[in-house]
């Protein structure tokens, strides 16, 4: 009897690529957030100095990852999750030296960085060979 094309998955691979799917989706959203955050903290909610400041650079290398991201490339996952420890530390330092709500941001770009962290951890882990 000849086969009907039914192709027999296991049910960790279809669990595999659902978790995949979800924590590329968390890796977009926080990344796509915190650039925004980035750019607003900069810009009008708590400049360095009224009118904007050239911090607002600070969000340029979040550019990089961002179409690697959304296309869901296990590569620039890993290289990505190095990446943004940098902005988990300046959110960390600014958070306790600064006041007003450039600590409010500050701790916001925090729990946006550690998501994002371990979002694309976990997507790395689950789509490898």
């Amino acid at each position: 009897m000849a086969s009907k094309g039914f192709v027999l998955t296991s049910p960790h691979r279809t669990a595999t690529a659902d978790f995949s799917g979800r924590f590329n989706l968390l890796a977009s959203t926080s990344l796509i957030a915190l650039i925004a955050l980035g750019l607003a903290w900069e810009l009008w909610l708590a400049p360095l100095k009224p009118g904007g400041s050239w911090l607002v650079l600070k969000t340029l290398p979040l550019l990089a990852p961002l179409f690697g991201i959304l296309h869901g490339r296990r590569y620039t996952h890993q290289w990505a999750s190095m990446l943004i420890l940098i902005y988990v530390a300046e959110g960390a330092v600014r958070a306790t030296t600064d006041s007003g709500a450039s600590r409010m941001l500050a701790g916001m770009e925090v729990v946006l960085a550690l998501v994002f962290f371990a979002a694309t951890v976990l997507y790395a882990r689950v789509t490898r060979p």
